[in-house]
This record gives C-alpha cells, sequence and structure tokens, in this order.
C-alpha cells in the first residue's frame, strides 16, 4: 500500500508491503533513474520477516518534484529528517546502486538510528567514476539484465525526467563514497550479482572492506539483483539482520 508525507516540503510517496514482519524496519533506498517500483521484488519477500518502507526519493517515482535535483549529501538530509518526521530510530538500511551512496552518507550523518546497513552493487566505482564511464557500464548492463524490466524503467526515467538523471548520474560520480565508508558505524552487508558491471566483485569487495562489513554474490543477477533475485537478496538481508540483532542482545 502507498503512505504519503510531507517532510521539508517535499510530498513524499512510500511504499509499504502487506502484513509486514517484527523484526528490525527496514528503509529501501532507490538508485538514480528509478523508484520504489523494482525493489518491490525483494521487499515483498522480506516483509513477512521485517516492516519495509520504500519511499520514492525527493524527484522521483510518485513523489514531488523540487526543481534541483538533489546530491547525495541533501538526499541524506531529506532522509535524516524523514525518518524523523515518522519517530523512526533503530533501522535497517538498504540501498541499491546511487541508493547505496546515499545509504552510506546517512549512516554516518545520523549513527544514531542507523542500526544495520546494506549497500547492494553500489556506486560509483572509481575505475568507472565519470558519466561516460558510468553510462558505459549501464549500457552493458543493459545486456545482461531480463528485458521484462524495460517498461518500469523506462516510466520510472519519464517520471523523474531526463535532466534530473542526467544530473543525478553527475552527482554520483563526484561523490567520493570511500570517504563516508570510512566512517560507517553499523554493521554492514555488501550485496550484488555476479553478471553486474556496473558494480563489479573487485569493487564490491573493496566497499565491504572500507565499510568493516562482509560482502554476499548472488548467482545469476546483474546489476539490478534487487529486481530479478529478490528472494535471494531478502534472504541474505535477513541472514544479515539476523546477525545485527543477536549481537545486540548479547551487547545489552
Amino acid at each position: 500500500m502507498s503512505r504519503w508525507s510531507t517532510v521539508a516540503r517535499v510530498r513524499t510517496h512510500t511504499r509499504v508491503p502487506a502484513e509486514p514482519g517484527t523484526g528490525l524496519p527496514v528503509l529501501m533506498l532507490h538508485g538514480l533513474a528509478v523508484s520504489h517500483r523494482y525493489l518491490m521484488p525483494t521487499a515483498d519477500a522480506l516483509a513477512g520477516r521485517h516492516p519495509v518502507l520504500v519511499p520514492d526519493l525527493p524527484g522521483f517515482g510518485l513523489s514531488s518534484k523540487p526543481p534541483i535535483a538533489f546530491d547525495v549529501s541533501l538526499h541524506a538530509r531529506f532522509l535524516s529528517a524523514w525518518l524523523d518526521h515518522h519517530g523512526l530510530s533503530g533501522v535497517a538500511v538498504a540501498g541499491h546502486s546511487f541508493g547505496a551512496e546515499v545509504a552510506a552518507a546517512l549512516a554516518v550523518l545520523r549513527p544514531d538510528a542507523v542500526a544495520a546497513l546494506v549497500l547492494a552493487s553500489p556506486t560509483a566505482d572509481p575505475a568507472a567514476r565519470s558519466r561516460r564511464g558510468l553510462a558505459g557500464r549501464w549500457c552493458a548492463d543493459l545486456l545482461a539484465e531480463d528485458p521484462r524490466q524495460a517498461a518500469i524503467l523506462a516510466r520510472d526515467v519519464w517520471d523523474a525526467r531526463p535532466w534530473r538523471v542526467w544530473a543525478t548520474l553527475g552527482h554520483s560520480v563526484h561523490n567520493r563514497i570511500e570517504a563516508d565508508l570510512r566512517r560507517v558505524a553499523a554493521p554492514t552487508l555488501v550485496l550484488g550479482g555476479d553478471r553486474d558491471p556496473v558494480a563489479p566483485l573487485a569493487w564490491r569487495t573493496e566497499v565491504a572492506r572500507l565499510a568493516g562489513g562482509v560482502s554476499v554474490t548472488l548467482p545469476g543477477a546483474a546489476h539490478n539483483a534487487l529486481t530479478t533475485a529478490g528472494p535471494a537478496a531478502a534472504d541474505a538481508i535477513a541472514t544479515h539482520l539476523a546477525a545485527v540483532t543477536t549481537a545486540f542482545r548479547k551487547a545489552g
């Protein structure tokens, strides 16, 4: 079902799967050209075990469209206000692609609110940290993805408008995620598909090392692993969160 709230003058749409579980709440963050829609296979598979909230970031999906494209820092500050508006703390934040950059920034900004972190197919690998380099990797990824995603992705790009996607791409490649990763305190899982040219294994391994986390590879998946490998991704996330919860209980 859909929920609506107005935070920092942005009317924000959030998708909440039915029949939520009782575990640690999970906030899922989409990438730079998309929306909640492509994350739902993982969100729905995870929902029986955890409450899951999937907002459309400002400018994307069904949320309102600010006149500027938010960079990583603005998205993190917006989400901090969004968490406070909804009275949420002690949440797991799972970001995919550009959403992983935002998730890492949010974890650094609000260590009091982020209890666990999942970075799925994180951008931007320094080996292709330019608009041309990242766009080239996305083009390569199209050959590895399920073509049935095309309709969803086209609708999301239309909702956001190409200029916002292009501007956000620039924000992504200018964001130095390494600085945030070194400051992350939350237990971190790095996820990605073994066919992902956008966030290849070597980069995901480095992300896990910098954040002091662990890396899990999903067989047969490309960049949009949270779409095409939803049940497997949900299982990996649930396993990570179970370990985090157990550690918190022992520490308490």
